[in-house]
Formats: C-alpha cells, structure tokens, sequence
C-alpha cells in the first residue's frame, strides 16, 4: 500500500471542510441575498432587455419588483432535494439566496419575462 499523497489528501479534506460548512450555512444560514447574478441590460426605443444568468432557476420563482426607480430581482437556487447528501467535487454555480438591484431610466415600466439560452429574460415595456 502506497502512502497517500499530500497534496490529494489536503485537497479532499478541503473539499469535505466545504461541504460541511455549504450544508451548515444552508441549516443556520442568513435570509439576506449572498450572490449577485451577472446581467445584460439592453435598450431599444420601445424596451429595455434584462438577461440575467440564473440556468437551472425557473423563471417563475424570481421575483421582480420596481422600487423608487430600482429594479429589484431577487430569489434562490438551491441544491434539489435528490442532490442534498451528496458529495460535492466542486460547487462552481452560487447557491442560497441572490438580489440584483439595477437603477432604471425615469419612466413607467411593464414587465414580462421568459426563458432565454440559459438565462432568465425580463423585457420591461416602456410606456
């Protein structure tokens, strides 16, 4: 039997110290938003276009709200229940809560949204 390499030994008990402390932070953990998801945000004379990175999030459990001239997107990803006890090798995309506030133009604003490549796609209508 060969002795276990440093390095591989070190880098597992890394990765088990994380899933540790990702499965303590989602039992006791803060409600307040931890991520930010990364956006897009184009204009047309008519719209502005929201793309915002959330694969594997349905659009319909993101909350979207226009406060004082604020756009205030906000929700959680979490693990499915199927995946709660495993093993995590590498976690890459955030989980728990997220918020992405965006300063919006003066107007009024209707707000759709719809699935777009991977993202979650508001389209607020200007009138």
């Amino acid at each position: 039997m060969q002795p276990k390499n440093p390095l591989d030994w070190m880098l597992s008990e890394a990765l088990d110290s994380l899933t540790r402390a990702e499965r303590l932070r989602q039992q006791f953990g803060r409600q307040d938003a931890c991520w930010e998801p990364p956006i897009d945000v184009l204009e047309t004379e008519h719209e502005l276009l929201i793309l915002v990175a959330l694969p594997g999030v349905n659009p319909d459990n993101v909350e979207t709200v226009i406060h004082d001239g604020v756009l205030v997107i906000s929700g959680q990803r979490t693990l499915p229940p199927e995946l709660r006890n495993a093993r995590i090798h590498r976690l890459e995309l955030p989980q728990g809560r997220f918020e992405r506030r965006i300063a919006l133009p003066l107007g009024r604003y209707a707000i759709s949204r719809f699935v777009m490549d991977g993202c979650v796609a508001l389209r607020l209508a200007k009138s």
